[in-house]
Order: C-alpha cells, then structure tokens, then sequence
C-alpha cells in the first residue's frame, strides 16, 4: 500500500482508530487549522486517512440572469391593485 504525504514537509499522524472515535472532532479541527494529515490504523494496519478538504471554488460570477440590466430596471407593465384581492 503506498501512502501519500500531505503538503507539508511533516510525517502524517498516526493514531489508532479507538483513540480517533474518542476524540473524533478536536482531531478533524487540528487537520483542518494544522493541514497535517492523520493516519487511522485499526490492530497497526491503516485504514483511513484524514486530510484537510480542498477550499471550495468561488462562486462570484457563477451566476448568470436570462434579463438585460434594462429589463430589471425597467417600469413593470401591468397595473397592479393592491385593494383587489
């Protein structure tokens, strides 16, 4: 099994899977602040790996409107009654 080392120049972290469950969310936040991976290993063997999430893509500009500035800004035609129900 090869393993791939994380960004930084440190090992990753190993730790035994009933050390992870007890401590579960403190570890993901140290991945996260940190960027060090940690290896989980059930009887010495990994089995898991925990990495920090690649930081999600912008969304500026992703969005596109099917009206011209024009149209938006334009008087609207029709007459509305606010009495009229």
């Amino acid at each position: 099994m090869t393993m791939a080392t994380n960004k930084g120049t440190t090992n990753p972290r190993t730790i035994a899977v009933s050390a992870f469950k007890a401590r579960c969310l403190a570890l993901l936040d140290d991945v996260a602040t940190t960027g060090r991976e940690i290896v989980v290993t059930k009887r010495g063997k990994p089995v898991a790996r925990v990495i920090p999430a690649d930081t999600p893509p912008s969304l500026q500009g992703s969005v596109t409107y099917p009206v011209t500035d024009d149209e938006i800004l334009g008087p609207v035609e029709s007459i509305w009654d606010v009495d009229h129900a």
